[in-house]
């Protein structure tokens, strides 16, 4: 049966379609709406824009330089100077070299500590250059007030390290050891026992500063520092274990001192609030 017989077409072939008129001049002239042409230009546009990321990457790799050739600079001095100050660092122990590259990378790691450590201050300059202009006025501020009481009070536990805390623990497990055995330290293992016991108490000296921070910005009060005053005690005696030798010697002597600093870091952050409660019922 023809679908198509008697011009009676219940289906079309695509042959029978009729082609589309051709728009007129007019027709074809439709203007398209602006909006259309800021909504492409806005997504075509980058979330960061390329100058401003490029300034930062340029000011980034400026204080970077300028930090490497300050530690390179201080490594050679200490470097080559290594025979006056090193009696000062091994307090007169017998150490005791186990292959001929020991003394190279005993000399190198020595070296490169205090480098690092007599850099430090302008590492630190070189930092808050690049990270002030993107700080809010109150972190700015607080930083610009407490940087240098940060670098003292690094310095002070690095001092408290190696005057009291170094000799007293060094003393107390060579003298465990001299009991049974015959004691011979390696100047690898003294230097690592060395950064062990002054390093990481510079960066516990810095509490008070950290509380005063969060305090600042309005993550710490001192009320809640009260109330977790016992878990702190916990946390800090399992911090004191786990960064100084396993000695209760040098455990105690780290603890004792952590928590003078947290009770001092409660005190400070009280009075920051009662000035701040002054101040604005002014």
């Amino acid at each position: 049966m023809d679908p198509y017989e008697d011009g009676k077409k219940k289906y079309l072939s695509p042959l029978d379609k009729k082609e589309a008129e051709p728009l007129t001049p007019v027709e074809a002239f439709v203007e398209v709406p602006m909006a259309a042409f800021e909504q492409d230009i806005v997504a075509d546009e980058p979330l960061f824009p390329i100058a401003s990321s490029l300034e930062h990457i340029i000011e980034l790799r400026k204080q970077i330089i300028k930090g490497l050739f300050v530690f390179i600079l201080f490594f050679i001095i200490v470097f080559s100077t290594i025979n006056i100050w090193f009696p000062y660092v091994t307090r007169g122990h017998s150490l005791i070299i186990l292959g001929p590259l020991e003394v190279v990378k005993f000399y190198m790691t020595i070296s490169t500590t205090l480098a690092f450590g007599l850099s430090m201050p302008f590492l630190v300059h070189f930092l808050w250059n690049f990270v002030k202009p993107g700080l809010k006025e109150e972190e700015s501020r607080f930083l610009g007030l407490y940087a240098p009481v940060m670098l003292v009070l690094f310095l002070l536990g690095v001092a408290f390290g190696y005057f009291i805390v170094n000799p007293l623990s060094y003393s107390f497990l060579v003298g465990i050891g001299a009991t049974n055995f015959d004691v011979m330290v390696s100047a690898s293992e003294y230097m690592h026992f060395l950064v062990m016991t002054t390093v990481p108490l510079g960066l516990l000296f810095e509490l008070p500063i950290v509380a005063l921070f969060l305090s600042s910005i309005g993550v710490l009060t001192a009320e809640a520092m009260k109330k977790i005053r016992g878990w702190s005690y916990i946390v800090m005696g399992v911090g004191s274990a786990l960064i100084t030798p396993p000695d209760f010697i040098s455990q105690l002597l780290v603890l004792i001192p952590m928590i003078i600093l947290y009770e001092i870091s409660i005190y400070l952050v009280k009075h920051i609030e009662r000035k701040q409660i002054e101040s604005t019922a002014q």
